[in-house]
């Protein structure tokens, strides 16, 4: 299946090509050349955390497991897979390492202090690469146990690493021989950016037409989400399903920001702070999931059950 996403398929293999403030990229070279010590990438999502982590132990032909925290990170999950692949020697005799994706995810009564005491116990064997989005939601022992790496983007670097990843999208675009707007294209750079996966995943989604051009970046209009809003307050679900599917080029951001923005206008003032923290629990799935459709459909029917419109 990953053959197919080009996120995959177009991941840079070695640190020099990722598209990186040149201060990570040194910081990344060092570990290379000096030892990869347990590393906590830090940064928002598709900034490329787990691209670095995956480039590094490529160059160094390091063997590595990959366990996502948001969908495989119950206790047992760690303690079954983990135990299995750290108590075992490498194939090549060097140093293994675990890539704990999206590690705020687990939870931090119980999986992260296990998760401790296995880089604890398989310290000799086994590295430890965790990835978060919000560094907060992970507690201070394994802030402790690993070098914190904040993926940061100064307001000089925008421009640069913007343009990098310009030419890096026309590269795939020509490979993929998808004919494509540079308008469009610069556009939908501009208005994800830093987000590459995001990125990418939208143009490989847009480029199923076989070209890419300003009609990705088509506009809500009132009366659209209106027509939302009504299917909402009338608990017509097959409605809210098929207005989502007639508005999927539009972001799913923008939606939640729509529905936060109106709620005066169109709830009843009883339902606001579900809606508000309905929102923000979706849009932080958002940044996961492999199908935002379904996870739209998931929050709109969520408000649709539970709060009341004017």
């Amino acid at each position: 299946m990953n053959n197919f996403l080009w996120t995959e398929k177009y991941r840079p293999r070695n640190i020099s090509d990722t598209i990186l403030p040149d201060n990570l990229k040194s910081t990344f070279e060092d570990f290379i050349k000096n030892g990869i010590p347990n590393l906590l990438l830090s940064g928002g999502p598709g900034v490329g955390k787990t691209t670095a982590a995956k480039a590094m132990l490529d160059q160094i032909g390091s063997d590595y497991l990959i366990i996502n925290g948001s969908m495989n990170g119950g206790i047992d999950t760690l303690r079954n897979d983990i135990k299995s692949y750290a108590s075992t020697v490498s194939l090549n005799g060097g140093r293994k390492f675990v890539i704990l994706d999206e590690a705020d995810y687990l939870n931090p009564q119980s999986t992260q202090p296990a998760l401790r005491n296995f880089m604890e116990e398989y310290s000799k064997n086994c590295g430890f690469i965790l990835t978060a989005n919000y560094k907060n939601r992970i507690i201070e022992p394994l802030h402790s146990r690993c070098s914190v790496i904040e993926f940061l983007i100064s307001k000089q670097d925008k421009p640069v690493l913007a343009n990098s990843f310009l030419k890096r999208v026309q590269d795939i675009l020509k490979e993929e021989n998808v004919d494509y707007d540079k308008k469009a294209v610069v556009e939908l750079i501009i208005k994800h950016f830093p987000d590459w996966r995001r990125i990418i995943n939208e143009l490989q989604r847009y480029s199923s037409s076989g070209k890419i051009d300003v009609g990705i970046l088509t506009q809500m209009s009132d009366g659209s989400f209106n027509t939302l809003v009504q299917a909402l307050k009338k608990k017509e679900f097959n409605q809210m399903r098929k207005w989502v599917a007639e508005n999927l080029d539009n972001d799913p951001t923008t939606i939640y920001r729509k529905l936060y923005d109106t709620c005066n206008t169109n709830m009843k003032e009883v339902s606001i702070p579900i809606l508000v923290t309905t929102i923000a629990d979706y849009q932080y799935k958002n940044a996961f999931v492999a199908d935002h459709e379904i996870n739209l459909v998931a929050c709109l029917t969520t408000l649709m059950i539970e709060c009341e419109f004017k």
